[in-house]
């Protein structure tokens, strides 16, 4: 079995609809910093599992510099977008989601 991970940031905005008041409802921003692990029992025809420029890509692309609810199409918390950045690589099992220092999500197949 091959395995890989790349870490990367990414800077985006959101707010959160809660069924409590907080102020998360309010539109805030963080730097996000992003962590996926691939795995795959065979390379593929280049030598990798997934190449990490693609892993960068698919999710750098669509959400750095946004506002994530207006490009995704659930609530933004960590815990669905470590979920959303899973579904989109090939071979990944886990992603993690540091919105802060303090405040880590993981999801896991």
């Amino acid at each position: 079995m091959y395995s890989i991970n790349k870490k990367f940031c990414i800077a985006a905005s959101h707010h959160l609809e809660l069924d409590y008041p907080t102020p998360c409802a309010r539109p805030h921003g963080h730097n996000y910093e992003i962590e996926v692990f691939c795995r795959a029992p065979e390379l593929d025809a280049n030598g990798m599992v997934v190449d990490f420029k693609l892993i960068k890509e698919r999710v750098t692309d669509r959400l750095d510099h946004r506002n994530l609810n207006e490009v995704l199409p659930f609530n933004p918390t960590a815990e669905n977008l470590a979920r959303w950045i899973c579904e989109q690589i090939p071979h990944c099992y886990k992603v993690t989601v540091r919105e802060t220092p303090d405040n880590t999500a993981t999801y896991e197949v």
